[in-house]
């Protein structure tokens, strides 16, 4: 007689390892909370530092949008913002285009709300300064600091 061994077969009491091993309830939640948990937190810090922002404003900016009045005061109340012009919110802002200018070059000024909880006395609109966009060679300007004296926007 010859010996074979014969080889051992699985218990099904013994658990799985690997990808297919079987996780209790608790093991899957806190799987799921590690993923999300950061994630979430890393969106609410993009979102409060501006980057969100600033990202969605570089990929919808486009050629067309210099022509496009809403979304150049869009790009605008970032940049105006973002840069130190003003430190008011960006929805204390109001943008008055000039409906008399050329169509390739606006005149754009710069208003302050006073409703809600933005900073200005109430019942009063303080204009802040004056933008002059040249649409054709994209290039903004601002009298801010020195009216009617306009400059880059820096």
């Amino acid at each position: 007689m010859t010996n074979t061994k014969k080889s051992p077969t699985p218990s099904t009491n013994t658990p799985k390892r690997g990808p297919f091993a079987k996780r209790t309830l608790r093991q899957h939640i806190l799987r799921r909370l590690a993923m999300v948990l950061p994630l979430t937190v890393l969106m609410i810090v993009l979102a409060k530092s501006g980057i969100l922002e600033r990202m969605v404003d570089r990929y919808t900016f486009s050629a067309q949008s210099w022509y496009d009045d809403t979304a150049l005061v869009q790009h605008l109340r970032l940049k105006v913002t973002q840069n130190g012009m003003t430190h008011d919110k960006p929805e204390c802002l109001l943008f008055v285009v000039n409906g008399n200018d050329q169509p390739t070059a606006s005149r754009i000024d710069v208003m302050e709300k006073s409703t809600g909880n933005c900073p200005a006395p109430k019942g009063e609109l303080n204009k802040l300064f004056t933008l002059k966009v040249d649409r054709m060679n994209r290039i903004i300007l601002s009298d801010q600091g020195s009216p009617d004296q306009f400059h880059p926007i820096p």
